[in-house]
């Protein structure tokens, strides 16, 4: 496949003002809450570190994937939460500020984690001539398209808060506006790959959709973790950083494989959908006890 000159252009640019958008909403505060509240959050990152991808690498080999479709479910797996499980988790009443804590510390150890998860992905999914091991340097490309952008942006929030509060919003609808056409040059840039798999790949995605947020929300509930936290897990685990992977799948200087964004392109449109009737569901309790003028756990 040779990457075009838009696409070699465009993806690091859609990626890093994402992330930038991102840093505008983080402070170090947001680290500091891991301190503060610990459970929830080591809850949260060892569901969404361990437990998620070993239910995606079961669902991949279940359905039996091709293998480059195989690894970009894995890729989408390693992928951090996005910052749309925000909005989500706000509007089904879950605990903002854990959501915002887990997409920080996440976002930080996936730029490990995430090269970690393909290089094993690639070794058991695919042959040997057709494996592309992320290296030393390509990790550092990671980290640098993840990383600088989000503490440029929490630099700005740092000094310049006022500017930051007002850019806050517009750079969400942007970061709405970049999935929105990275997920349409994902799925253009292997439309035949779409047509041929979109049935068994969209089960997959979806089968993986709900499984990511049931694990999300059950597992803190199993641990006695509170209602409005475990609703924050589920929506940052069941809500992936879909760009991210269609990015680091479609670069010409990292995978460079666009049967790889196929999955990550599918989830995004899926995940809206579920991820709304989720929040209905966790939060009919909610609105009931509140009609009712009391408090819920």
């Amino acid at each position: 496949m040779t990457a075009s000159p838009l696409l070699t252009a465009f993806l690091p640019l859609a990626l890093g003002i994402i992330m930038l958008g991102l840093g505008l909403s983080l402070t170090l505060a947001d680290f500091a809450r891991v301190v503060k509240y610990p459970k929830p959050v080591v809850v949260g990152l060892v569901c969404q570190i361990l437990l998620l991808p070993l239910v995606c690498f079961l669902i991949a080999n279940g359905f039996g994937l091709e293998s480059a479709l195989a690894v970009g479910l894995m890729l989408l797996a390693a992928s951090p939460g996005g910052t749309t499980a925000n909005l989500f988790s706000h509007l089904a009443h879950g605990d903002v500020a854990l959501n915002i804590t887990l997409t920080a510390v996440n976002s930080l150890i996936a730029i490990l984690t995430m090269p970690l998860l393909v290089n094993l992905s690639l070794s058991w999914f695919m042959a040997s001539d057709q494996a592309i091991p992320l290296q030393f340097a390509k990790v550092m490309q990671v980290f640098a398209i993840v990383l600088l952008p989000v503490a440029l942006g929490m630099l700005i929030r740092r000094f310049a808060p006022a500017f930051a509060a007002r850019m806050e919003k517009p750079m969400k609808l942007v970061a709405a506006l970049f999935l929105a056409f990275t997920i349409v040059l994902a799925l253009a840039k292997d439309w035949q790959t779409v047509v041929a798999y979109a049935p068994v790949v969209g089960l997959a995605a979806l089968l993986f959709n709900l499984l990511s947020l049931g694990v999300g929300y059950w597992v803190p509930r199993l641990l006695s973790i509170p209602k409005r936290q475990a609703i924050a897990i589920g929506m940052e685990i069941g809500i992936h950083n879909g760009t991210l992977a269609i990015a680091l799948a479609l670069s010409p200087s990292l995978l460079n494989n666009a049967t790889m964004a196929v999955p990550a392109a599918l989830y995004s449109l899926i995940m809206f959908f579920t991820a709304a009737g989720f929040g209905w569901w966790v939060s009919r309790g909610h609105v009931a006890v509140q009609a009712k003028g009391e408090t819920v756990n």
